[in-house]
């Protein structure tokens, strides 16, 4: 994106500095850094007892999907959070438990006070795997959605789903609190953790979706 605007090279023939000049952007290239590093490079000191002791006495953590202290980030926003928390994990876990109550971790209130403190008109949220993305929650997504999902779809080749039977996710939350457009998309398809030769396939359909996010 930064490229193509200093370059004055369009984007699959989009003119990008239109764009930046009317469209405001906000990234987070990582939520959950005491994780990956957890998974990266294992325990850090002072936590390798507790978090082998959440891992069931294993030293692999390539499953792992929580903070470093077994809290599943995304089941973490009060959007059906209790309906959650009653069919996952009560006790910290590689994955899935959401914790003792919503919005707990430091992280997922990081998150909801950067949403909260500014006027976002669209969110995506990026996950692995399935190349299909979701984009509603209990029928309160504004009717615009279904136009964004659909070109998103177009543009991506990915499928849309409109609900699934997942809950308490930053997606959700931001549905529910604000009646705007928010989707999540599930990039590439195989078993988690994807490797790293789908990284290009995966930016080829994903910036056909960030540039949607831009024109519509």
């Amino acid at each position: 994106y930064l490229l193509s605007m200093t370059n004055a090279k369009p984007l699959r023939g989009i003119e990008t500095l239109p764009y930046y000049s009317r469209v405001e952007l906000s990234v987070v290239p990582m939520v959950n850094p005491d994780g990956v590093d957890l998974v990266l490079g294992g325990p850090p000191e002072g936590y390798k007892e507790e978090i082998l002791a959440i891992n069931e006495q294993k030293d692999d953590f390539s499953l792992w999907k929580a903070n470093i202290r077994g809290v599943d980030l995304n089941k973490q926003y009060p959007a059906k959070w209790e309906y959650e928390k009653e069919r996952k994990p009560d006790v910290p876990s590689s994955r899935d438990f959401p914790g003792y109550e919503p919005l707990s971790e430091p992280e997922a209130i990081a998150m909801a006070n950067l949403v909260e403190n500014n006027n976002f008109s669209l969110l995506l949220a990026f996950h692995t795997q399935g190349e299909e993305f979701y984009w509603g929650y209990e029928g309160l997504e504004p009717p615009d959605s279904k136009v964004i999902a659909d070109e998103f779809e177009r543009v991506s080749g990915y499928r849309s789903v409109q609900y699934v039977d997942s809950f308490a996710g930053f997606r959700d939350w931001f549905i529910k609190e604000y009646r705007r457009p928010g989707f999540t998309m599930e990039l590439g398809k195989g078993v988690n953790p994807l490797p790293l030769s789908q990284y290009e396939d995966m930016y080829e359909e994903m910036l056909g979706v960030f540039l949607a996010s831009l024109y519509l």
